[in-house]
């Protein structure tokens, strides 16, 4: 955020393309009683609440103020059977049973508020992250707001459309109109700038920039920590500055102020080989805290304006709060995983040598159905002598039309054992399948087919080994833990409002 304005002096215009720092704001971005898990039913259908349930969704769970409702228990389901790029087996999932996924969603939870409970959050490190996502959030929030009230000054008019189409032939109505807008969200947003700017009655304290010039310097030549490389790193502003020299002030202004902390968290959001060369200067100093100082400032607007309590922001925090502290819990947690020996390591090689296969594929060409009826009446016809390139042409817009291509075990998931029983020429079906993360009905011709070869061990492959087994473990580990955390919170699972939940069950 900090890299997004330019301002120079008290004086000086914002100057920035708002389309891009809209985009780039965008991308930034419990209880304690012991208790079993409580089948009931569920009643009602539950409001939203704490925990951000839709109105009207079906809740089939609880624990603490969290809810899970039906809708996101059948996403994580079908994500749960989505294939895996990494598996090089193909391994069929014997059942799809919500029930096991939606404790799997309980015990995230259930991470969720352990992290809370432990203070997880609480660490500079987080809370400077959670304070990144919050400004990046509210200025968003903020050019929103802006722009929506001046619409009628930002709206393309039919003349500048003309004018804008006629100077370039070669670009499209909706181009020009999306050129108009972005020249003229700018303007907009450079005048509210320096308005906010000016009502800011900002004040640099210059006296303290040679202090920042040397604690820069120091950061740069003096690490207290082996450093390979040439510039300073974040864990650097956070070990290595002083809680007072963190808190030195830069600039004050209405609502806020900013400080040597800001200012070289600042200078971490730079690309390193982008970061300014003179910032052993006291003119390089000045230069980075304006740049810093736009954010801030926005920030503080937007909470004069009280977005800060709109009902989607906090909930969009909590969410990224929950996000962090899941994180955090679990790489703790993990760090119990011990590492594979080489050992077992070569021991795990010569149990699951299928998993290192090389060159294991099929190519296939296929017609995707919208139901299960077209897939039957597509195959009758396909049976009846009729060629496959003319009946997919019949049935399938030469716009949505695929190419023969090679899919891999990873790419079928549980539908690849399905896949790699037929031969060259071969036609199967109807077969599920996986498109646009959703199963849907397909007719396929096998083209291609390549066994694959096994792989013989070498050292090279020790990497690749272990991270299979670290991963199985971490998995192990964790089955456990949550285990236990179900165990230290009370939940409830409504039985009857998982029923039927099943993504393989299509019409």
């Amino acid at each position: 955020m900090m890299k997004l304005f330019s301002a120079h002096s008290n004086k000086s215009m914002w100057s920035c393309n708002w389309f891009l720092i809209v985009m780039l704001c965008l991308c930034a971005v419990g209880a304690s009683a012991v208790g079993q898990a409580v089948d009931e039913p569920n009643k009602s259908d539950e409001k939203a609440d704490a925990s951000g349930a839709l109105v009207g969704s079906t809740v089939v769970a609880k624990i603490g103020d969290y809810t899970i409702t039906r809708e996101e228990l059948e996403q994580r389901v079908l994500r749960e059977i989505y294939p895996n790029d990494y598996d090089s087996t193909g391994e069929e999932t014997p059942s799809v049973d919500a029930r096991p996924v939606l404790l799997d969603m309980l015990a995230e939870k259930a991470m969720m508020m352990e992290g809370r409970e432990k203070g997880y959050l609480k660490s500079e490190q987080i809370r400077t992250s959670v304070k990144r996502f919050v400004d990046r959030r509210l200025i968003n929030l903020l050019f929103q707001k802006h722009v929506e009230a001046h619409e009628d000054q930002i709206a393309p008019t039919e003349d500048e459309i003309k004018q804008k189409m006629l100077a370039d032939p070669n670009t499209t109505r909706g181009k020009a109109e999306s050129a108009i807008r972005r020249v003229k969200q700018t303007r907009v947003m450079n005048r509210y700038y320096s308005e906010i700017y000016r009502k800011s009655k900002v004040n640099k304290r210059k006296e303290n920039f040679p202090k920042i010039v040397e604690i820069h310097q120091r950061l740069m030549t003096k690490p207290k920590k082996p450093r390979k490389v040439n510039f300073i790193r974040n864990w650097q502003v956070r070990e290595e500055m002083t809680h007072a020299e963190k808190n030195i002030p830069l600039v004050e202004f209405e609502g806020g102020k900013v400080t040597a902390y800001d200012w070289f968290n600042a200078l971490s959001d730079i690309v390193p080989p982008r970061r300014p060369r003179n910032l052993n200067t006291v003119t390089g100093v000045e230069q980075l805290l304006d740049r810093a100082l736009s954010g801030p400032l926005l920030v503080a607007e937007a909470k004069s304006l009280g977005l800060d309590r709109d009902e989607e922001f906090l909930k969009q925090v909590r969410d990224y709060e929950d996000r962090t502290a899941l994180g955090q819990v679990r790489s703790a947690k993990m760090k119990e995983t011990k590492e594979p020996t080489p050992e077992e390591i070569l021991a795990y090689f010569n149990q699951h040598k299928e998993e290192f296969m090389t060159g294991r594929n099929l190519k296939v060409d296929q017609i995707w159905c919208k139901d299960l009826d077209e897939a039957k009446k597509i195959r009758a016809e396909l049976d009846a002598g009729n060629d496959f390139n003319s009946v997919k042409e019949k049935y399938v817009p030469d716009e949505k039309q695929s190419k023969p291509y090679f899919t891999y075990p990873g790419s079928e998931g549980m539908f690849w054992k399905a896949l790699f029983a037929g031969e060259p020429n071969d036609v199967l079906g109807p077969l599920k399948g996986f498109q646009n993360q959703k199963v849907q009905w397909r007719i396929v011709k096998i083209i291609e087919k390549n066994p694959g070869k096994p792989r013989e061990y070498s050292e090279n492959m020790d990497g690749q080994i272990k991270s299979r087994i670290t991963s199985k473990r971490n998995e192990a580990v964790l089955e456990k833990y949550n285990e236990e955390l179900l165990k230290k919170y009370t939940h409830q699972i409504y039985a009857d409002k998982i029923k039927g939940i099943d993504p393989l069950n299509i019409p």
